[in-house]
């Protein structure tokens, strides 16, 4: 067998059993798990912990920025080439990342280089200086390169410990900004350049992806120009690459993002926002959308929370029964899965209004190990911070930690398990079709997920009231003739089964 033969095989392989299994978590490493005390969260914390997500279940880590930063969440690099000094060297990156795939698993990146910072060589070099090697890099609104062009037109921005920032855009129509950008990313797909990929990340997170750069109409058709030829050379290093973007427009189902943007995977933004009202009409219509207008091959990450948004468990009205909803819709209505780390437990946080890039301080703290606010490894980085550390979320001995639920086999994280093995388990709900099923309830949402000859049943109760409802009036099948694989045992089915009497805030699965 040949080598290219060996290659394509084993691409096949690859990207079939990640489509039947993947389970994304989505980690803000900073506030994940230190491992030298200094109260940062780092590459040697993630690789302490990995035990802990394939406990969980998950497959595919996605890390926030690594590279260098002024800014506490490494968006806006100082330098791409360098990792952050507070998250460890090169060779714990490299440990990390052979201990993922000893695991089977996946590391995914985010990257945003479309903004540097004012520290950044290329800035420092080329501004008031249009002979700079770097003049063209940037964008600049004049021949003196006195007028940079500031990331939306704010010359100076204040991080959350006070101190001064400047963001410049970076010129993408430039050859050089785009052989670099290309070069980057090729290196960490496979660092040692043999073609293995057995010490390269298996995807990027493209953060703030958009065909005309910040509406600004000064950088368009970046799709075409930009994008499309980076993504092409990367893949040509390694084809099992994936590419997920996240569209700038959250109102957008991301769809030109597939047919123009050359990317494998969108968030699902629009779904998210649907689940987060537990109204059943915008669900079933933003989920109709999200899953049956997609090009083949292409998926839909489905998410109920990240590091941009509002903690789910902090929702409006949110309790146990409402959290365990969205954990069955997060991981079985369709798409590729994506936890929020501390999602699992039922961590809280809502953004802050505040003239500082500390407004998402709150809904990225420490995940919560211990039932005690404190204990080895927790990455309280932000202590002592003033208002970030004084109006904290986490708190002692309140049920959500790590510690706490492990114990409890009823507890939120204990659901997500069961869940997330479900979803491992039967093919339909990992790589299946969907399909809405109509039933005669306002307040109960049912589909169906179907792989080959595999079809599986799920119904959930959206609200606090007992539901008795009649399943797809149209199509004459018993629910009783079916096998539960999750859910309450003793749900009534009278009148033969097709009626199902659901108690408040049910969750029902069903094999065929």
């Amino acid at each position: 067998m040949t080598k290219k033969l060996i290659l394509i095989l084993s691409i096949f392989f690859t990207l079939s059993t990640s489509a039947q299994q993947e389970a994304m978590y989505h980690v803000f490493q900073r506030s994940f798990f230190d491992s030298d005390g200094d109260g940062h969260g780092d590459l040697k914390g993630m690789q302490q912990k990995l035990d802990y997500l394939n406990q969980l279940g998950v497959t595919t880590i996605l890390l926030t920025p690594l590279y260098q930063s002024d800014f506490y969440h490494n968006y806006f690099a100082t330098d791409f080439d360098a990792i952050d000094k507070e998250y460890g060297t090169f060779k714990e990156y490299r440990d990390l990342i052979t201990e993922v795939h000893k695991r089977k698993m996946k590391l995914y990146q985010d990257v945003e280089m479309q903004y540097v910072t004012g520290k950044h060589p290329w800035f420092a070099d080329s501004y008031k200086n249009p002979k700079s090697q770097y003049s063209k890099y940037l964008y600049y609104n004049d021949k003196a390169n006195e007028k940079p062009w500031y990331f939306w037109d704010v010359a100076e921005f204040t991080t959350y410990d006070n101190l001064k920032e400047q963001i410049i855009v970076v010129n993408m129509k430039d050859p050089k900004v785009k052989e670099y950008t290309l070069k980057v990313l090729k290196y960490w797909a496979d660092p040692n350049g043999d073609g293995k990929f057995d010490d390269g990340v298996d995807g990027y997170r493209l953060d703030h992806m958009m065909d005309n750069l910040d509406n600004a109409n000064k950088l368009t058709n970046l799709f075409k120009d930009f994008w499309t030829p980076i993504l092409t050379g990367l893949r040509k290093t390694n084809p099992a690459l994936q590419i997920v973007a996240e569209q700038a427009d959250w109102n957008s189902y991301g769809h030109e993002y597939f047919t123009k943007g050359n990317v494998d995977r969108v968030f699902a933004f629009r779904l998210k926002q649907a689940i987060c009202t537990f109204d059943k009409k915008k669900i079933e219509k933003a989920a109709d959308s999200t899953f049956l207008y997609n090009p083949a091959g292409k998926q839909q990450v489905v998410f109920i929370e990240n590091h941009d948004t509002d903690r789910f468990a902090s929702e409006p009205g949110m309790n146990i029964g409402k959290l365990r909803i969205g954990a069955a819709l997060n991981l079985l209505i369709g798409g590729v899965p994506s936890i929020y780390y501390g999602q699992e437990l039922g961590m809280k946080g809502k953004r802050v209004q505040h003239a500082s890039d500390g407004t998402d301080i709150p809904i990225r703290e420490a995940f919560e190990w211990y039932a005690k606010e404190d204990g080895p490894g927790m990455a309280t980085w932000y202590k002592d911070s003033g208002l970030w550390w004084d109006n904290r979320n986490m708190k002692p001995d309140d049920g959500i930690s790590l510690e706490e639920q492990q114990k409890d086999p009823n507890s939120l994280w204990s659901y997500y398990r069961q869940l997330i093995k479900l979803r491992k388990t039967w093919y339909a709900l990992s790589k299946g079709d969907y399909k809405t099923i109509p039933n005669t309830s306002d307040k109960v949402f049912s589909f169906v997920r179907t792989f080959e000859m595999e079809k599986v049943l799920v119904v959930i109760n959206l609200s606090p009231d007992t539901e008795e409802v009649l399943l797809d009036p149209y199509e004459d099948y018993s629910i009783a003739h079916l096998k539960l694989l999750s859910g309450t045992p003793n749900v009534k089915l009278p009148r033969d089964g097709r009626y199902v009497t659901l108690p408040p805030y049910a969750v029902q699965v069903w094999k065929f």
